[in-house]
């Protein structure tokens, strides 16, 4: 139907609604009246049941990205939903100070100033990273409030702030405390250029065509010599051995003999141990404790010597022989020149391999022998496990990502926790000068427990920015003091983010919660996928494929944005973006304004305390109470469950089809009409209808609904706070669904075949309809004005024994027949064609159901109701087949 006409019934003036929705007015007006007024702010309702939510908190590297936007529209969705339920609603903002992305970035802009952090010393450049701190994290607010997320900034925390720091040394001392924080040399994942510790989420592997390098190592009695192969030829100047397995025939004689390695002349034993794979290349490995973790096990078992060849930048130190000073490339590239003339070099082969780069740096990561701070992680893990195994640990959804969780806590290593930054929270710890001791404490120690000296010094290390974040949903909330919030709001409800980070982030919260509260961090994980390109990429800024959301958001507003990014996932899959998407959901915030402006103007001057529901009410008017009935129960339970795509999708349907281009339109009837009950009837069911459509699409909407809500007749001060709408049985009106359905039925093929025929609704039609038998004859009398209205009929007739007059177009719908005497518009032959045509379709609907019920594996499996369901569609269509085929008999003939 066509959109709903922007006149007003007679005598009532417009209201001051604009033409047309701006989204810029209203976007920011509405934002700042919602913060100032503090309807985000929980605590107001202290006899209500709380619902919380911790914001997964973004870092202060720079601007939020189209994935924030859509981690940051589902949060609110569902505290915007809670609020309107009358639940104690808290959503925490807060930010992340992320080590080593902001040091790089604080750096990155020094570097182009011509200082380093080293230039300015640990206290000044600290002051630097504050200053940007406050920069991005006004910028971060900015963004949050484009988007509309209905935070309590009174709550907001920062993972460096006071309280969280303290949270942060509690759990570091009782960890070390009971044996889980231990302090030693291992091989870490290490970045060259930002020359710290990684942790494995800070690396990223990529294809790399590389060599495998084919090396022969002689041995020093002169009797033969081993091949080994390798990627890195430079870590072999660090070799301390060569590992057989002990079973293997080839070279059980040789288990103990020396080998040169070739360059150096160093003297290296041969070993056997079963980590090698007797199958996989010569069988023979080379073993450099200091540069490759599984090596350093190897030499731990053996007690070999760990000699480490590389500086902290990468570049060659002076066990590397005549190398030292050379990066560890250029070291390469000479190295292998000089084995190829030692005549040592077998062969080179292209290899295709994954290698490790530094998230930040883009720097390629050296496994690199160093002494750091370890979490201890095998217990942790267990309690986690056991956790969620036995039903106590936070429900997944999907539920697929709990495997996730469960695989990683099940194969997990013991965690590098130290980081060689500036910028973080730094590692508790103090070492005496005098005599030697270290202390781990809670508090700042100026002297040493042990032997009073004020000789100390603290660790420089600072910790990996996973520590604080893995405390954030209890941390956040005043833990580890036992505080009122922390009392009332936690454990939370509801965590949402993205797969990538369940290994690294999620995993760590919940293991960190139930070893320091005993609880699940929050009850439900809702995990959703990542926004990707139209073409289904990964956005990067290689490819120039990013989406800014404040792009978006000034284009097309941030209403229309959050509409096409909730409602265009599955859960858990992810999701491309397309702008076309985004041009479809304004188009359908414009229909919603456009609708509601009509309502708006044919309102008068109706007050919230004047809509009744109890006068004279239509068949449209009830049915239309019956549908947003059971819209209110459908999005109700999809947003329970999570199921944003669903709930959109039911929205739209109801809002689009049944709201605006059928009840408005068939409340005309009654508003330009002259019944003044019936019209006194409409316009409460208009105002009251469009309020609750408003109250269940404020959460995905929240602007373009505020701003219509305020112009409607309302109770109360703002949207936000409107009562959620529940379903209520006293609207139930099956009868007016039929009666809709008949009604509806018939005006849609009266303008199929106008369309058909290419008759506009301008020109009148005569119209016959036959009902199926009195009570359909009954419904289509009593709606008759509906019929000659949406038809566009000249000459309208009703009866139970009318014949299909010559020369007509016909349509059979559920309940009736309907014929369109168009003598001269229309070839018969034509129409016969037509019905033949309709005749086979029915025929294809009746063999398609009858095949279905004959299948005994449908009949038996299939639910009573799904099988009687089946048998009435039967029904239906060989009762429109055998009308159809008699009508095209009577053409014929």
């Amino acid at each position: 139907m066509t959109d709903n006409q922007q006149t007003a019934a007679p005598g009532i003036a417009p209201d001051e609604m604009p033409t047309t929705y701006d989204p810029k007015l209203a976007e920011q007006k509405w934002y700042d009246i919602w913060v100032s007024e503090g309807y985000f702010e929980a605590g107001k309702r202290p006899e209500a049941k709380p619902y919380t939510i911790v914001i997964p908190p973004p870092n202060v590297t720079g601007m939020l990205h189209i994935g924030h936007a859509l981690d940051l529209t589902l949060q609110d969705i569902l505290i915007r939903t809670k609020r309107m339920q009358g639940f104690d609603a808290l959503w925490v903002p807060g930010m992340d100070h992320a080590g080593i992305a902001t040091q790089t970035k604080v750096e990155q802009k020094l570097r182009e100033e011509g200082v380093t952090r080293y230039d300015l010393g640990r206290e000044k450049f600290l002051e630097e990273v504050w200053s940007w701190k406050d920069k991005y994290a006004g910028r971060i607010r900015e963004q949050w409030a484009k988007v509309g997320a209905s935070l309590d900034y009174s709550r907001e925390r920062f993972t460096l702030d006071e309280g969280l720091s303290e949270a942060v040394r509690e759990v570091f001392v009782r960890l070390y405390e009971k044996g889980l924080i231990y302090r030693g040399k291992y091989i870490i994942n290490w970045d060259p250029a930002a020359k710290t510790a990684l942790s494995d989420i800070e690396v990223e592997y990529k294809e790399v065509q590389g060599a495998l390098y084919h090396l022969r190592y002689p041995l020093k009695d002169g009797s033969g010599s081993i091949t080994v192969a390798t990627t890195r030829p430079e870590t072999m100047l660090g070799d301390t051995a060569v590992a057989v397995h002990p079973e293997d025939e080839r070279y059980k004689h040789l288990i103990g003999k020396l080998l040169v390695l070739p360059v150096t002349g160093r003297e290296i034993p041969i070993i056997a141990d079963e980590y090698v794979e007797k199958e996989f290349g010569s069988g023979a490995v080379k073993i450099t404790p200091a540069h490759d973790p599984n090596d350093f096990e190897v030499g731990k078992r053996h007690n070999l010597e760990q000699i480490l060849v590389m500086d902290e930048s990468a570049v060659m130190n002076g066990n590397a022989g005549k190398y030292q000073g050379l990066d560890r490339f250029a070291c390469r590239k000479q190295l292998v020149e000089d084995l190829k003339e030692a005549g040592v070099l077998v062969k080179i082969e292209e290899h295709l391999h994954q290698v490790g780069h530094s998230e930040r740096s883009g720097a390629v990561v050296e496994p690199y022998l160093s002494t750091q701070w370890f979490v201890k992680m095998k217990p942790l893990a267990d309690a986690a496990i056991a956790a969620q195994t036995s039903g106590n640990g936070p429900v997944f959804y999907p539920d697929r990502f709990e495997r996730t969780f469960l695989h990683w806590m099940e194969n997990i290593r013991d965690w590098c926790i130290s980081r060689q930054l500036w910028w973080g929270h730094r590692v508790p710890a103090w070492y005496c000068e005098e005599c030697g001791d270290m202390h781990v404490s809670r508090e700042d120690l100026t002297t040493c427990p042990k032997c009073g000296s004020a000789k100390l010094r603290q660790d420089e290390d600072v910790l990996d920015t996973w520590f604080s974040s893995a405390l954030w949903p209890f941390s956040t909330l005043g833990w580890p003091k036992q505080t009122a919030d922390l009392n009332r709001y936690f454990p939370t409800q509801a965590l949402v983010t993205g797969y990538d980070i369940i290994p690294f982030w999620v995993s760590r919260m919940i293991f960190s919660s139930i070893e320091f509260t005993g609880q699940k961090p929050f009850e439900h994980a809702l995990i959703h996928g990542l926004v990707r390109d139209s073409e289904g990429r990964k956005m990067s800024k290689s490819l120039g494929n990013g989406v800014d959301p404040l792009e978006v958001i000034e284009q097309y507003g941030a209403d229309a944005m959050r509409y096409m990014l909730s409602t265009g996932i599955t859960p858990g899959q992810d999701l491309r973006f397309r702008i076309e998407r985004v041009e479809q959901a304004r188009n359908f915030a414009n229909k919603i304004w456009n609708a509601s402006r009509f309502v708006r103007m044919n309102l008068g001057d109706l007050k919230a305390e004047e809509i009744s529901l109890t006068g004279k009410l239509g068949t449209a008017d009830r049915w239309i109470l019956h549908r947003l009935n059971e819209t209110a129960s459908d999005v109700t339970r999809l947003i329970d469950a999570y199921e944003f795509g669903e709930t959109g999708r039911v929205l739209y349907n109801f809002i689009w089809d049944d709201l605006c281009d059928w009840y408005i339109e068939f409340s005309k009837l009654s508003l330009y009409g002259q019944d003044e009950e019936a019209k006194a009837a409409t316009r409460s069911v208009l105002a009251y209808v469009l309020d609750r459509t408003l109250r269940l699409l404020h959460p995905f909407m929240p602007f373009l609904t505020e701003e219509i809500w305020q112009h409607l007749p309302h109770e109360g001060e703002t949207l936000t706070l409107a009562a959620w709408p529940v379903y209520d049985p006293a609207f139930v009106a099956d009868d007016a669904v039929r009666e809709m359905e008949l009604l509806m039925g018939a005006i849609r093929a009266v303008r199929n075949i106008r369309a058909e025929v290419n008759v506009p609704m301008s020109k009148k039609i005569d119209l016959l309809v036959r009902p199926a038998d009195a009570d359909n004859a009954d419904i289509l009398e009593r709606n008759a004005d509906y019929l000659r209205r949406f038809c566009g009929t000249n000459t309208f007739e009703i009866g139970l024994s009318l014949s299909a007059p010559d020369k007509a177009m016909s349509a059979v719908v559920t309940g009736a027949e309907l014929y369109l005497p168009l003598s001269g518009l229309i070839d018969i032959a034509q129409e016969v064609a037509r019905l033949t045509k309709e005749l086979a379709t029915l025929q294809g609907e009746v063999e398609r159901i009858e095949k279905k019920l004959a299948n005994e594996g449908f009949v038996s499996k299939a639910p009573a109701k799904v099988i009687d369901e089946e048998k009435a569609k039967l029904a239906d269509y060989a009762e429109k087949r055998g009308k159809v085929a008699a009508r095209l008999e009577e053409l014929q003939a």
